[in-house]
């Protein structure tokens, strides 16, 4: 009796390290899985380059480790990126990591450096928002391959999201060639797809562009005390053209300055 609890004990103990074995195997590979992902599918709905240097998951511990992103600029702009970040961290609920929807409990990026090449009626920001806008109504398929597949049917769910310490590279070509650095505040969005159904990787990317959009527009109209009077004369001379979200961000820029 005693010898059948002491095989049935090892079976145990050999059984559960196969299992975390297994369980950090299947981390490595899931890391360079998440990486192809991104580096895949980014680009169809953002339509410009995405890339990232590495991704480092731990199942065990419910985290991941992305370094070096990379979001290059739409074509027509001097600047070589529009977003990159060093590193960012996530939390991560293991137990979803394979299902239909993926529960991130935290995205964290620290210092990310962002580029703001144009001006408030058209810049490469806005751009790439009216691309990831246009992916959404073409149901995620961004591609000149007509047979391209179209956007992952991944769902998401992200609880907290938090962008600290972001500084932007201003380059006012539409207004003179303005230049100037600006810090960012700080960037908060929490229950980002927090129901049943989830948020999908094109409004998850819309929802933080935007966020960061609506941030850098504000800061760079408070940091020139003519560009709240020019951004007015552009909406006015040329508010038709524009695509409708970047007019409606400026709307909202010149209200909150006139408070």
């Amino acid at each position: 009796m005693q010898r059948s609890k002491k095989i049935l004990w090892i079976v145990v103990i050999v059984l559960i390290v196969i299992g975390l074995t297994g369980i950090i195997i299947a981390s490595l590979f899931l890391g360079d899985i998440v990486k192809k992902g991104v580096e895949t599918v980014g680009p169809k709905i953002t339509r410009v380059s995405i890339k990232l240097d590495d991704v480092k998951l731990s199942l065990l511990a419910g985290s991941a480790s992305i370094k070096g992103l990379v979001v290059g600029n739409p074509e027509g702009y001097q600047t070589p990126q529009a977003i990159s970040a060093g590193t960012i961290a996530v939390g991560i609920n293991p137990l979803t990591v394979l299902s239909d929807k993926i529960v991130l409990h935290s995205i964290y990026l620290e210092s990310p450096q962002i580029t703001f090449e144009g001006g408030l009626g058209g810049n490469n920001l806005s751009q790439i928002l009216a691309n990831i806008n246009n992916s959404a109504n073409t149901g995620g398929t961004v591609s000149t391959n007509k047979a391209a597949p179209a956007q992952s049917s991944k769902r998401y769910e992200v609880d907290d999201l938090l962008i600290k310490g972001a500084r932007v590279n201003v380059s006012l070509t539409d207004l003179g060639g303005k230049k100037m650095t600006l810090d960012l505040p700080q960037i908060h969005l929490t229950d980002l797809g927090k129901n049943e159904e989830g948020i999908t990787a094109t409004d998850l990317s819309r929802n933080v562009l935007n966020a960061i959009l609506s941030a850098t527009l504000k800061a760079v109209s408070n940091a020139s005390k003519d560009l709240g009077q020019d951004a007015q004369i552009l909406l006015q001379n040329n508010g038709k053209k524009m695509n409708p979200g970047t007019s409606n961000l400026i709307q909202g820029v010149l209200k909150s300055l006139n408070k």
